[in-house]
């Protein structure tokens, strides 16, 4: 099953260029082409997936999103977002919720709530920080139609039009955080390290997406050698860096890493295999 695998935002929770900051790769990220970079211009991380199904009257598109931050609704209209399946929430950290609330007009002509998954502490966050959104449905109808569901086990799958989305636990320095596995592919940003049994549950991939912040090492995020490292380890065809700060300039990185291995920028899209690497029965 083809899909699509847009980067909507790569950058650091500061973003790039970063605010007050004059240092080369944030000039670059404003200044135009030949003197400018714009893969340096970096908005905060989030993916959206998006693939066919046929039914049985129609050939139907679906997408999912991994993460609503604060840039979401930009990184939206740049892309043409008009619709979403479901979300799926990596951790409660301002860079990767804040944009929930720009789901809104996407869920008021849903049937149904629009789905949100997110393990127990990212559930509570989302709940405190848009609680308007889950009172008792009494306050008017332009809030956000949307439902939250808890993970219920470490590694557990969700099954979705034909594609499965299983939850990869990483660390995120010392908390555990969600990455994860769609068919061929693997996202794990704002991750330190990862946990052997979530290393079990990625092999065999098309496509391996890793944070990696900066050159020097970080107490809760991946390094660019570190992700380097973890590519060796696991052997995915295509490995594309994520979570990056104003330390990595786009080109000068990309020159110093091998050939299966290059920075992701904004916008940039990625076909691969959606097809379940877990079935429904097992899910089941």
């Amino acid at each position: 099953m083809k899909a699509t695998l847009t980067f909507l935002g790569t950058g650091t929770s500061m973003g790039v260029p970063t605010l007050g900051c004059g240092c080369a790769v944030c000039t670059s990220a404003v200044t135009p082409p030949p003197a400018g970079d714009p893969r340096n211009r970096r908005t905060r991380p989030s993916v959206h997936i998006a693939w066919h199904s046929d039914g049985p009257d129609s050939y139907t598109d679906h997408a999912v999103l991994i993460d609503t931050g604060p840039d979401f609704h930009a990184q939206a209209i740049r892309e043409r977002v008009t619709h979403v399946d479901a979300v799926f929430f990596t951790h409660p950290h301002a860079d990767h919720i804040l944009g929930m609330d720009d789901l809104r007009p996407l869920t008021f002509a849903l049937v149904d709530p629009l789905p949100l998954y997110a393990d127990d502490q990212t559930a509570a966050t989302i709940e405190r920080v848009f609680d308007y959104t889950f009172r008792p449905p009494s306050r008017g109808t332009t809030i956000a139609r949307v439902k939250l569901n808890r993970f219920t086990e470490a590694y557990e799958a969700i099954h979705l039009f034909g594609a499965s989305f299983q939850r990869i636990p990483v660390n995120h320095g010392n908390l555990v955080i969600s990455g994860y596995r769609f068919g061929s592919a693997a996202y794990l940003t704002d991750m330190s390290s990862i946990p052997q049994a979530s290393l079990a549950q990625l092999q065999n991939l098309d496509i391996l997406i890793l944070d990696a912040l900066r050159h020097t090492p970080h107490p809760t995020h991946s390094n660019v050698e570190n992700s380097l490292k973890i590519v060796d380890q696991l052997k995915p065809k295509r490995a594309f860096f994520t979570h990056m700060g104003h330390d990595l300039d786009h080109a000068a990185t990309d020159a110093t890493l091998p050939p299966h291995v290059r920075l992701a920028y904004d916008g940039l899209k990625l076909d691969f295999d959606l097809t379940p690497h877990i079935t429904a029965e097992e899910i089941a």
